[in-house]
């Protein structure tokens, strides 16, 4: 597989900058693996949709603030985006400066404090702080907005770039599939009898990062830190047991629900992965996904590709185009059932 097999073309003009006015005001884009069917519906259709024996999966991570600015010693301008705290006063972090950070260098940072550089770590760098690492970027942090939203962190993006059940801190982007879900949605869903589940995976820097290899199987993921509690394997067991689907939403909850299915059964998982979930994996461990529309040639493109053929994925965004769907972060959702071939024989067994 090529990287430009995952290539499609998107008009600026259709890359989401705000919102929509409501959470659960955005349109959503059915997608049937099994027979490439189509349908546009609206995201409050959601419930109807789903059975009352079906679980949604959620990732239940909170979006820090985690974008300072910083001067170095030399009077240049530094921009620093946390990836993840490695103790209480050192972090991986992403840099951007004019020259680059040498060994040892320090960055004036707001408040007073500092950051001096410890080295590099691939394309990641390790610092350490004057002060508290969390602390510090709580106080003095903005929004990590994605790079394709061209215009400065509002107040209104410290809750709109955060799902409603976020609780635990860690995350620099958002797993967005979950921004839509307002209280109006769970008390429907409720209504249902549809039942939910957390998973915890904090999102890094590394999503954006584009493929630096035109072989797809070259590639190697970044890693990322997730826990799949014992409490969310129960209810996949109770879901699949009477009948029905595991329904995840995002990305972010297909990789930790698949890396803690790599042995056939659903176990509790804590820990750093590398999953790369791409065309020819059999999924295990998820029936159904709820996601946002994904940048070309991005390996969450390919994840969704998996799960219900590239061609018809492919489709699908070139319908989604023409309608003048809203992509990315703040944009517009999909529903997406699998391709027959893409469920693993085994998942019907999971336990």
């Amino acid at each position: 597989m090529l990287r430009t097999d995952f290539h499609f073309d998107l008009p600026q003009e259709l890359i989401a900058q705000r919102p929509a006015e409501t959470r659960s005001g955005s349109r959503m884009l059915v997608l049937e693996g099994a027979t490439g069917g189509m349908h546009d519906r609206q995201f409050h259709d959601l419930p109807q949709l789903l059975q009352p024996e079906d679980l949604l999966v959620f990732n239940d991570t909170r979006v820090i603030p985690a974008r300072v600015f910083g001067v170095k010693e030399s009077g240049g301008r530094v921009e620093i985006l946390l990836e993840r705290a490695l103790s209480a006063d050192t972090a991986l972090v992403q840099l951007k400066a004019s020259k680059g950070l040498r060994q040892d260098a320090a960055v004036t940072l707001p408040g007073g404090h500092t950051a001096r550089m410890l080295g590099r770590q691939g394309d990641l760098f390790r610092l350490r702080f004057s002060c508290e690492v969390a602390a510090f970027f709580a106080q003095y942090g903005e929004m990590p907005l994605p790079p394709y939203i061209e215009r400065l962190p509002e107040n209104a993006d410290r809750e709109r770039y955060q799902s409603v059940y976020a609780r635990v801190p860690g995350a620099v982007a958002a797993p967005t599939a979950g921004l839509h879900f307002d209280p109006e949605t769970f008390a429907a869903l409720e209504q249902r009898g549809v039942r939910h589940a957390f998973i915890t995976l904090h999102v890094g820097a590394g999503t954006f990062q584009p493929l630096r290899t035109d072989d797809v199987d070259a590639h190697e993921m970044h890693e990322e830190f997730l826990e799949v509690p014992e409490a969310a394997c129960d209810a996949v067991n109770a879901a699949r047991a009477a009948g029905g689907r595991v329904i995840a939403v995002g990305t972010t909850v297909v990789r930790s629900l698949e890396a803690a299915a790599a042995g056939r059964r659903i176990a509790p998982f804590r820990g750093a992965t590398r999953i790369f979930i791409k065309p020819g994996h059999r999924f295990r461990a998820v029936d159904a996904m709820l996601t946002n529309f994904h940048l070309p040639e991005s390996t969450l493109l390919m994840l969704c590709s998996a799960f219900v053929g590239r061609e018809a994925l492919l489709a699908a965004y070139a319908h989604a185009v023409q309608a003048r769907y809203r992509f990315f972060s703040y944009g517009d959702a999909m529903f997406l059932t699998p391709a027959p071939s893409a469920v693993a024989p085994s998942a019907a067994a999971v336990a």
